[in-house]
């Protein structure tokens, strides 16, 4: 089963286990979903937002138990597509490169940098080979979605001026349409050297997951946004400290309310799919492996998401 069949279509969530504690979700369930390349990181949690399907998923596993590093990308993925997702939104954590982009803010991001390494960031492979185009990493529809939920919900609008501008005292949280995400391993924080560099390549944010989601979700032929919320300034910033695990819990904390908000405006606003954006067909002319030196195997693991061009 492919998702454009799979009925009204659903839009799911990536992030922590408290995105789904919102008010007014409707027949909330919890489902386990095997799929070919094992389990999800948690059970995915279902319901309904009005008259929007919805799909959580705690990245990181009930409790946080997950290190980036240790996250099943692949089944992740996978199982949002089994259960019909046509739009997949990432929610993370992340450390600010840029002045202006202060703890609280968010960024809907528009391109990677990814320095990750030994992952499991794609399906192909093991008998086949398939290239997919990543030159615009994210769905610009679904993105545009997410800007507008994101100023619904209460943030104000920035602009790429305001990006390196030192910010007022107690100033309205922004959200910033576009930016770099450098995709860093973990689970170690970067040295004050790796921070600085990062900003010498224009970077905007700094994390340890979104490229992963991104390039699977590609793939996979999802229609992918992320929104990177800042928590921190990574080590770089001379009048503010290096980053700990305490700062990041407590501007979540403080955030978390906003976060929902966001689900909340964008759910209503994606109940109609759209062809236009390629999502997808971005498998279509991917696969270079002869179609008979494909095995069963590989036929059957690869038949939910890739059955359609094997």
């Amino acid at each position: 089963m492919h998702a454009d069949d799979a009925g009204p279509s659903l839009l799911g969530i990536i992030g922590g286990s408290g995105l789904y504690e919102l008010e007014g979700i409707e027949d909330l369930r919890e489902v386990q979903v095997a799929t070919p390349f094992g389990l999800p990181s948690a059970p995915l949690v279902l319901g309904r937002l009005g008259d929007q399907p919805v799909a959580f998923l705690a990245r990181h596993g009930r409790g946080h138990r997950l290190l980036p590093s240790e996250v099943n990308y692949r089944a992740n993925i996978h199982a949002l597509k089994q259960v019909g997702a046509y739009w997949v939104v990432s929610v993370s954590a992340v450390g600010s490169l840029r002045a202006g982009l202060v703890p609280g803010d968010f960024v809907v991001v528009d391109q990677y940098i990814d320095k990750t390494h030994g992952r499991r960031s794609s399906f192909f492979g093991e008998g086949v080979v398939g290239h997919v185009s990543f030159a615009e990493p994210v769905c610009a529809g679904l993105s545009a979605l997410v800007y507008a939920a994101a100023e619904a919900a209460g943030f104000a609008p920035a602009g790429d001026a305001d990006r390196d501008e030192e910010p007022m005292p107690g100033r309205q949280a922004r959200v910033y349409q576009g930016g770099t995400y450098v995709c860093m391993e973990g689970p170690q924080f970067s040295t004050r050297a790796e921070s600085r560099l990062h900003r010498s390549m224009g970077a905007d944010v700094i994390g340890m997951t979104g490229a992963t989601e991104a390039k699977l979700a590609r793939e996979a032929e999802l229609c992918f946004a992320a929104v990177a919320l800042a928590t921190d300034y990574d080590c770089w910033h001379d009048a503010h400290a290096a980053v700990t695990t305490k700062d990041v819990l407590r501007v979540l904390s403080e955030n978390i309310a906003h976060a929902k908000a966001l689900v909340k405006k964008l759910a209503p606003t994606v109940t109609q799919p759209w062809v236009s954006c390629g999502c997808h067909q971005a498998a279509a002319h991917a696969i270079l492996t002869a179609e008979s030196a494909i095995t069963e195997e590989a036929r059957t693991r690869l038949s939910f998401i890739l059955g359609r061009y094997l």
